[in-house]
């Protein structure tokens, strides 16, 4: 990397947004951001109070109406600007994500950055398609169209696993529909949100626009989703969280978008290219350190291929490279916290009772010690109940099991809460679009697992949330739909009238 800027004088000023300016939070409480690869501080700050999160609404507010009022090729040419500005400051940004969360900086500079870059230029052309229904006679009386009109302040909630790409797929849907926000991001890591916000700046958009508060969930987001200035709230997190966010949601009737837990499945057809396989599991099940909810978790495949397929991954999985998130050979780094490292690795002891750990399944020790690091797993002989194959790990461990026919295989696919993604190998386009159409998940590949684009929807079925963020369609979740119905007789009395007074 080249010049990095300095995390603590980059922050002096604090870890909140408001109104265009960085300022510290009053709860009188600090929280740390800690390098999870080494255990070193990055960033002391105080958290905001509820206070900081009123100021934050209130400047959204503020800034609402003259933001909705602009036109869309201007709020296109302001996205525009802040591609731009974010392109300029990628290193900046790829060095901070992987600071806060310990991802290999190839994972920062290859996928984090460039990606929230291509949403940032999508949105800024999307902002100029907010398309309704064309105008037309429906009733034969009347002319009647559809507007697409913003909803007002939006309070947002993003998780700590993709910090900078969550924060833009929460940001920038709503402001390009003409909405205000005030976004939280997880209190491990806010630096890369407050940096976005800072770009927004830079590139032109008014003040207010975009607020950044980073405090608590049960003070600072529980009072950010349930304030009465929010018209919507977008919460991306555990299912656990998300029913939380609903009931404050809910008790003041806002629109909601959740996108939540996932245990996406993996299968394997007996027709499947077992390279490609193989090394799409290892890809899939390890992107992030695991601590993505799409990742590939577990893996059915047909008896015939079961233990090629078994053998292979775990051979694979233990040429992957532990060490240092900004060493250019570091394939793996750790997990976000040593408490997620440890919650990772009681999920492992406990399933020695019941299944066997075919790789993995420890905290290295040496040079990566002080880390929240922990070896690439691989797991078989679980049963389907079994706490490793219905529960959410969010780590570096795959689950193998056999199934022996077509329908066994979609049935142990679907056979969890969650429907967020899923994936299915298979050379035979009829088997393949069998699993597509049956597998119920918000996303399912065939023959590979994780890409992602800006393009194409992103949202899950069933405990997995509702709406979708990226794409077009996230506009559904950003504006407000309204039916405009146009006379066209100029009659004053109206045969319809009959129906309430008078006669034909």
């Amino acid at each position: 990397m080249g010049n990095r800027f300095q995390v603590k004088d980059r922050f002096a000023d604090g870890a909140q947004y408001i109104d265009g300016q960085l300022r510290s939070g009053t709860s009188g409480r600090s929280h740390t951001v800690v390098d999870p690869a080494t255990g070193d501080e990055v960033l002391t700050y105080e958290l905001a109070s509820t206070a900081d999160v009123d100021e934050a609404v209130a400047a959204a507010k503020r800034a609402f109406p003259g933001w909705s009022a602009a036109t869309p090729g201007e709020r296109s040419d302001a996205l525009h600007r802040l591609a731009a500005v974010l392109a300029e400051q990628a290193e900046d940004f790829a060095y901070a994500e992987s600071l806060q969360c310990g991802k290999p900086i190839k994972l920062s500079t290859e996928f984090d950055v460039p990606g929230t870059i291509d949403n940032t230029a999508f949105f800024a052309g999307a902002a100029r398609h907010l398309q309704g229904q064309a105008a037309a006679e429906y009733s034969g009386d009347h002319t009647s169209y559809v507007r697409r009109e913003a909803i007002g302040v939006v309070g947002s909630i993003a998780p700590w696993n993709y910090p900078l790409q969550m924060a833009a797929w929460k940001i920038l849907p709503a402001i390009a529909a003409g909405n205000t926000i005030v976004l939280k991001p997880a209190e491990l890591t806010p630096l890369t949100s407050l940096m976005f916000a800072q770009a927004a700046k830079e590139a032109g958009l008014p003040d207010g626009v975009i607020n950044i508060v980073t405090g608590a969930g049960r003070e600072a987001g529980e009072h950010l989703v349930g304030h009465p200035d929010v018209v919507m709230t977008s919460f991306t997190g555990s299912t656990a969280v998300g029913r939380r966010v609903a009931e404050i949601a809910t008790a003041t009737v806002k629109r909601l978008h959740l996108e939540l837990g996932g245990k996406a499945p993996f299968l394997v057809f007996d027709d499947a290219d077992l390279e490609a396989a193989a090394h799409g599991a290892v890809a899939a099940s390890l992107i992030n350190t695991g601590q993505d909810c799409t990742a590939a978790t577990r893996a059915y495949v047909q008896r015939p291929l079961h233990d090629a397929f078994t053998a292979r991954v775990a051979e694979l999985m233990d040429t992957v490279r532990l060490g240092d998130p900004f060493a250019s050979g570091t394939d793996l780094g750790p997990l976000v916290s040593h408490a997620q490292r440890d919650r990772v690795a009681a999920f492992v002891e406990r399933a020695r009772g019941y299944a066997t750990v075919v790789t993995g399944g420890e905290i290295p020790g040496g040079e990566l010690a002080a880390g929240a690091y922990y070896r690439p797993t691989l797991i078989a002989g679980a049963a389907q109940d079994s706490e490793v194959v219905q529960s959410e790990i969010f780590g570096p461990v795959l689950v193998v099991l056999p199934f022996d026919t077509d329908d066994e295989g979609i049935a142990l696919a679907n056979d969890t809460p969650y429907g967020l993604a899923a994936s299915a190998w298979s050379r035979d386009v009829y088997r393949a679009n069998r699993a597509t159409r049956e597998i119920k998940a918000g996303c399912v590949w065939v023959n590979d697992h994780i890409p992602i684009i800006s393009e194409m929807p992103h949202g899950g079925y069933k405990a997995s949330g509702f709406g979708k963020d990226m794409s077009a369609y996230s506009f559904e979740e950003y504006t407000q739909v309204k039916h405009v119905m146009y006379d066209n007789t100029a009659v004053a009395e109206k045969d319809w009238h009959r129906t309430i007074f008078g006669d034909r």
